[in-house]
């Protein structure tokens, strides 16, 4: 089976992306989406969402990139659909699939009078056992039509990190393939070998080895930053003890490494702090066993907030002070995406101990300050530049990148959060 086109259901920030990266790299495109205002906008090769590099492919993929509202259209014109689709989570911590078996069941239907043999691939986030337990047996009974005889289920998750998605794509360390056919495998790894600017590793492995490692690796990430953030804060009271050469040490031995191992804020995003709940959730509901590691890591990222902001307080308190400026609002920087954002949650944090407290906030992205507001209105000043922002006597540097570059004013209480922005 050779190719050539490819259908993308979910138009979000990575289904964009993901469909554009593909359309860059040669293939013909269809994107499936209900929001009628992102499918006009790639229609006319306008960027959907503000994603770094994303404009510059949609103007070299004109030719190959289109987008509708019709399913139907997008089951005729596709030799294998690729869903990206919201998976929020559930009370419990599991993924919700709710987003998803919409999204399939309007192919489902067209499936019943299909001859051709289908390829499902999912790459939105799934709890383990999903595609197995709910997915497939969802399609069989809509559509009349049995697994690996007349359509395949692939579970083909990105690892990516919003502000450099499409880096991601292009160039991952790692592309994941579950599957449950070695053929609908194979053209899996080929479409990736297209696609990809690097020679990244491919992993195969069956459908719920990869669901495992998709939310696996998530969540020891969190575990190292969770460690970092522990050692960091106990150094903080340990006179003498430095943890940026601490860490630095530590992370030159090969058992460790260096990667996401710095002392700083609480992490935050759309998927660390949910994946870890997902995680213990799966373990607890399949093997009788407590992902301990895990939920360790996520209560040091909720302690993390609550050690800054009473650090702030007691700052606050001993200079006789009643305002502040946090510089820094999305969860990340380049993004202007504010969900479990540790900014945020310190700003919940400290409006709690102190709701007579003014606050003043800003980011480099306007449009973090314009989400960040959604949020909290009038309970806090919002600043559109940084000299505006940085009148305040304590100013808290949330930033881990060298984005902010300017004259500090003397006598400012600064709390660097990350140790590494320059100012000058």
């Amino acid at each position: 089976m050779k190719v050539k086109n490819i259908g993308v259901f979910g138009l979000g920030k990575l289904g964009s992306c993901f469909a554009t990266c593909f359309a860059y790299r040669g293939f013909n495109v269809l994107g499936c989406d209900i929001n009628e205002n992102i499918v006009n906008k790639i229609n006319n090769h306008q960027a959907p969402f503000l994603e770094p590099n994303l404009q510059g492919l949609i103007d070299k993929s004109k030719n190959k990139l289109r987008a509708t509202t019709d399913p139907k259209e997008v089951f005729n014109f596709s030799d294998i659909y690729f869903f990206i689709v919201p998976t929020p989570s559930n009370k419990d911590g599991s993924f919700s699939n709710e987003y998803l078996k919409k999204a399939i069941k309007q192919l489902a239907d067209n499936l019943k009078q299909a001859k051709q043999f289908k390829i499902f691939a999912i790459t939105s986030t799934v709890s383990p056992l999903s595609t197995q337990n709910e997915i497939i047996p969802f399609i069989e009974k809509l559509s009349g039509k049995k697994f690996n005889q007349d359509f395949t289920v692939i579970y083909n998750p990105t690892f990516i990190a919003i502000g450099d998605i499409i880096k991601g794509i292009l160039e991952p360390d790692l592309v994941l393939i579950g599957e449950n056919n070695k053929q609908a495998g194979d053209i899996i790894e080929s479409l990736w070998k297209k696609v990809c600017l690097n020679n990244p590793f491919i992993a195969r492995m069956s459908i719920v080895s990869a669901e495992i490692t998709k939310i696996a690796i998530n969540s020891y990430i969190t575990t190292r930053i969770s460690f970092a953030n522990m050692l960091g804060n106990i150094c903080e009271r340990i006179p003498g003890a430095e943890i940026d050469k601490i860490t630095e040490a530590m992370g030159k031995d090969k058992r460790i490494g260096p990667y996401y191992f710095r002392y700083g804020t609480a992490y935050g995003g759309p998927c660390f702090p949910r994946d870890n709940k997902a995680f213990n959730n799966f373990a607890k509901r399949f093997s009788k066993i407590d992902a301990l590691i895990p939920m360790a890591a996520h209560k040091i990222n909720e302690f993390q907030t609550k050690f800054l902001g009473d650090k702030i307080l007691s700052i606050l308190k001993e200079n006789k002070l009643k305002s502040l400026t946090i510089i820094g609002l999305a969860y990340k920087p380049k993004t202007y995406v504010i969900e479990e954002s540790a900014s945020i949650n310190l700003i919940k944090y400290l409006l709690k101990k102190n709701k007579n407290l003014k606050i003043t906030v800003y980011d480099p992205i306007e449009l973090a300050t314009e989400e960040t507001k959604k949020i909290f209105s009038n309970d806090i000043d919002y600043a559109y530049n940084l000299e505006s922002a940085i009148k305040n006597k304590l100013i808290i540097l949330m930033l881990p990148d060298k984005i902010i570059k300017s004259k500090l004013p003397q006598n400012k209480i600064i709390i660097n959060c990350w140790r590494n922005l320059s100012w000058k």
